[in-house]
């Protein structure tokens, strides 16, 4: 799962005026180990004038389409995006670490399910694997999706979202919300927060005929919508949320906060891909992820910044601080789940399970 393959990438598309589409020609001796869910994510690697660039970006393809694909939006000042949508090419190779990511759910050809989406700007790519996967896999279920723009000639995946309209006409309905463009509706018309969230909960979603909401997009509008949820009734386990890379908060480690307890030092030992890792490192002064890679370790990780979940592992045994946390789900946190980008020992020894999937 830590490993980088090359990968060609066999199209790109433009999809809108600042958003690219790649596919991956995936050969047929790396299928197994790029079989992904949907709602997951790649992270993609780049040498960008001499520095090793990762990011990650979501899988827009449906687990039944026989093509891997993620989108990648233009971000001012962005080094990985600028460079995908400048210089990168079709035919070109480029390193790519297997899907990643629990921004979903097991799908059930015999369920019965009401679906629930709410997504800003890019934040639709893992919500279109999701609802075409859902929709395909599951005869019986509905989805309902929210998405909000600044103006139509924005909205990702317009045409393809339009093709799913067509093809579940009786499942899928679509609700637009634009903030600079004016709409028929006024309900439909500026941005998607609690008030939002409370109007169409009261006139265009009944909130007690659904089973799951998923929600991806800014951490502000992710908030809104999830307390806006909660607060008219849906459980918070039912609930997935994903925050997009762009709305990283600027965080920096603080230490001395805490007295230190033991040693100032603290022996850790990383478990990935059935390898062990032993090293040294001081207390309270650099996350695991980065003591590890300083020591020349190769490790996985892409935002650095507790969004994307790459460098998730299991505190098998010890302890940690994590500084930040926008990528693990209560119930991972409470079964020792840790971002080791954000994860200070507080024990003098510490194992760390990379491959530990419970």
């Amino acid at each position: 799962m830590s490993k980088f393959y090359p990968l060609t990438v066999s199209q790109k598309q433009a999809d809108t005026r600042d958003a690219v589409v790649l596919s991956f020609a995936v050969p047929a001796s790396l299928q197994a180990q790029f079989h992904y869910r949907e709602g997951q994510h790649l992270t993609l690697r780049a040498d960008i004038a001499g520095e090793d660039v990762r990011r990650s970006y979501s899988i827009c393809s449906a687990v039944q389409d026989d093509q891997l694909k993620v989108a990648i939006k233009r971000v001012a000042g962005g080094v990985f995006s600028n460079w995908a949508h400048d210089v990168l090419q079709a035919g070109a190779t480029i390193d790519v670490m297997p899907a990643m990511g629990h921004f979903s759910l097991p799908t059930n050809g015999i369920a019965h399910k009401q679906y629930l989406g709410f997504a800003a700007g890019s934040g639709i790519t893992p919500l279109l694997s999701i609802i075409k996967t859902s929709l395909l896999a599951e005869p019986d279920s509905q989805f309902t999706l929210v998405y909000g723009n600044r103006a139509s000639s924005t909205v990702m995946f317009k045409e393809e979202l339009a093709a799913l309209k067509d093809m579940f006409m009786q499942r899928l309905k679509l609700i637009y919300i634009m903030s600079r463009e004016q709409q028929d509706i006024e309900l439909f018309n500026g941005r998607i927060n609690e008030e939002k969230c409370a109007a169409l909960f009261g006139q265009w979603i009944n909130l007690s005929d659904i089973d799951m909401a998923f929600i991806c997009g800014p951490e502000t509008m992710m908030h809104a919508v999830s307390n806006s949820l909660q607060q008219h009734g849906m459980a918070k386990e039912n609930i997935r949320v994903e925050l997009f890379a762009a709305s990283i908060p600027a965080h920096r480690h603080i230490t001395g906060v805490k007295p230190l307890l033991g040693k100032s030092s603290c022996a850790v030992t990383l478990i990935m891909d059935g390898q062990h890792t032993h090293f040294e490192m001081e207390k309270d002064r650099e996350s695991v992820l980065d003591a590890a890679l300083k020591l020349g370790h190769e490790m996985r990780y892409s935002c650095k910044g507790g969004v994307c979940s790459t460098c998730r592992s299991k505190v098998v045994a010890g302890k940690v601080d994590m500084d930040s946390n926008y990528a693990l789900e209560d119930y991972e946190v409470a079964r020792g789940f840790v971002l080791t980008c954000q994860s200070f020992p507080v024990s003098d020894t510490l194992t760390l399970d990379f491959d530990s999937e419970n």
